[in-house]
């Protein structure tokens, strides 16, 4: 958790005056322990998830976690030479 996660929930605590009646925002109580549940398994050693670019000029390039960050470089030059 960083600082910024209690800002931002903050924020909208405040906000949630602004509701209508009747839909009104709670917080849920967290507890950090050093033990998984037992129904949680371990995070795998390799990396998953993927990488979004979004260039100025509104080029998006999305790669995966093993991209080859040569070959990255090289399409990112190439698409802001346009």
């Amino acid at each position: 958790m960083n600082a910024n996660m209690l800002f931002t929930w903050r924020r909208q605590v405040g906000a949630a005056a602004l509701l209508p009646a009747g839909e009104a925002m709670t917080l849920v109580p967290v507890a950090i322990t050093d033990e998984l549940p037992a129904s949680v398994s371990p995070p795998s050693s390799v990396a998953v998830g993927r990488m979004e670019i979004v260039l100025a000029s509104g080029d998006r390039v999305i790669v995966g976690t093993d991209v080859d960050a040569g070959a990255l470089a090289r399409v990112v030059k190439v698409l802001l030479r346009r």
